[in-house]
């Protein structure tokens, strides 16, 4: 069929789906299924097991900065596996490290594992990737979280169906989840992709998970048989692909294993940690921490939830208590910050207690998302007239160093893309929900609130080593002038002096004229 017949028949389709509130396969059938019940028989979580009976009911944590120990991490999960491999994830992209993790499912499957596969569809799963195939495969299952009708090979009509169903299209899925036979899991603000595991020859996300043994893993497991079983995870073979055939399967398999040949000897496969990470865990020098945890996540149909039509969860609800209940400190580590009015009421109250607020985010010359910039920067001066301590990452660091938050090595440009709490240096939030409108109430988001004041301390030496002025800049408020009005000044340090910038630094005009044209919109409750 010609590809304009094909172009003109989706849309068609499209349109008419468009009509409907609800994702395409909904109603498809599909088997309820629940996480592997008996860890202890596996030889993760007999390993596992053992330790977390010396430890009274509280679980293991192992802090990931760096990004390629947290692609070791979840490679070794997925080897080590023996019965079920649980995946769940926003973004899962073909590149070096997805196609290598993807080749690991695969094997897994061969090897009798079963794999259940969950992913958000904002970015779609076939039109020639190497996801949708793997459904082919008896041990393996995909679903998709509010599907689209479009699939990724049309982007313009995909586009559309976005802008006609954008209600429901909007809501997506942007938990981060890898775990092992229920024994062992990785969880926290990376996606599957290059760029967050320190691959990328153009850019480097720098970013934080945390690796779980004990109790907790039961929790994260159950979480993810909510989304798993929920009605919005639709079935791949209910999509309008249908289920793949055994020559795509195989057709993947070839491409999967050529290309795991063709990076064996790459510069960024060699500079893998060749130690285990699991291994590290269990050494007598481990950074296994054993502590209490809540674990957070949101009802998969949140937007009912926060509407209030149905009843669920939130996971804000539980960050924003441990946030109101600091007494000294507060550190925020988010790449995007827009926070609404209750969330600026919880930081002026915190302030008038003398709570200290520190906030780090990135600045216009580094982050990804220009367009949550032009949200961001309407916060700032009332941020700073709080008394809050405001840190913009810069797009190159200073001092390439592996003791920060992004864990940078001075290759490549710099994002910050961590989102982690720290309360009164005594308990962490690890996860994937950023300080801002989208991730606080429209995606679904999922973290772990950790008593720890190891971890605590552990995560705020690294904030003070990125905030240092050859790291990031300090923002600050000029006295105000004759009519009252405060302008924002950027401080950092270049080649040892004190530099000072009244304008967003690292950017051309032409970039600074758009973003503040942009910011008229007012998109807060998007962004």
């Amino acid at each position: 069929m010609p590809r304009l017949l094909q172009l003109v028949l989706l849309a068609a389709t499209v349109l008419a789906a468009a009509c409907a509130t609800l994702p395409p396969g909904l109603d498809a059938p599909k088997s309820p299924s629940s996480a592997f019940a008996q860890p202890e028989t596996t030889a993760l979580g007999k390993r596992f097991d053992a330790l977390a009976r010396k430890h009274a009911g509280r679980s293991g944590f192992y802090l990931l900065t760096d990004g390629r120990e947290s692609f070791a991490a979840r490679l070794s999960v997925a080897e080590k596996a023996e019965r079920t491999l649980d995946v769940q994830y926003f973004v899962v992209q073909q590149d070096v490290t997805g196609q290598l993790l993807l080749g690991a499912l695969l094997a897994a499957a061969d090897r009798g594992v079963r794999v259940r596969l969950l992913l958000d569809d904002e970015l779609g799963i076939d039109g020639g990737t190497k996801i949708r195939p793997l459904a082919a495969h008896p041990n393996i299952e995909i679903r998709v979280f509010n599907p689209f009708v479009a699939r990724r090979d049309f982007a313009f009509v995909r586009g559309v169906e976005h802008l006609l169903r954008a209600g429901r299209l909007n809501y997506r899925m942007h938990n981060k989840l890898f775990i092992g036979d229920n024994a062992v899991a990785v969880s926290g603000g990376r996606n599957i992709g290059d760029e967050y595991f320190q691959a990328s020859t153009e850019s480097q996300f720098g970013d934080i998970d945390l690796a779980v043994v004990g109790p907790t893993v039961r929790r994260l497991s159950q979480s993810f048989d909510v989304y798993w079983n929920d009605r919005l995870a639709v079935p791949v073979q209910a999509q309008p692909l249908g289920k793949p055939s055994a020559a795509d399967l195989e057709a993947c398999r070839k491409a999967l294993a050529e290309h795991k040949q063709n990076v064996a000897y790459s510069e960024y496969v060699r500079s893998i940690p060749m130690h285990d990470p699991l291994a590290e865990m269990t050494a007598a020098n481990s950074r296994l921490v054993w502590a209490k945890a809540m674990l957070a996540y949101d009802t998969p149909d949140k937007a009912s939830t926060v509407n209030g039509d149905h009843p669920g969860h939130l996971m804000w609800k539980r960050v924003a208590a441990a946030a109101a209940a600091t007494t000294n400190e507060l550190v925020i580590v988010s790449p995007y910050v827009v926070p609404g009015e209750s969330e600026m009421a919880l930081i002026r109250q915190l302030r008038e207690r003398g709570v200290r607020v520190r906030i780090l985010t990135n600045s216009l010359a580094s982050t990804n998302m220009p367009i949550v910039h032009t949200a961001y920067r309407h916060y700032r001066v009332p941020l700073l007239q709080m008394g809050v301590e405001l840190y913009e990452v810069r797009p190159q660091s200073g001092h390439p160093t592996t003791s920060g938050l992004v864990n940078w090595d001075g290759s490549d440009a710099l994002a910050l893309h961590a989102k982690v709490f720290v309360f009164d240096r005594e308990r962490v939030f690890v996860g994937s929900m950023n300080f801002d409108q989208r991730s606080l109430r429209i995606n679904t988001e999922l973290g772990l609130i950790v008593d720890s004041p190891q971890l605590a301390r552990d995560i705020v030496a690294r904030f003070d080593s990125t905030t240092q002025p050859t790291n990031s800049y300090r923002l600050l408020l000029d006295p105000p002038d004759d009519f009252g009005v405060q302008l924002v000044r950027w401080v950092g340090v270049d080649g040892g002096n004190e530099v000072r910038f009244d304008t967003e630094p690292g950017v051309d005009a032409a970039q600074r004229t758009l973003i503040e044209s942009l910011s008229w919109l007012r998109l807060d409750g998007l962004l």
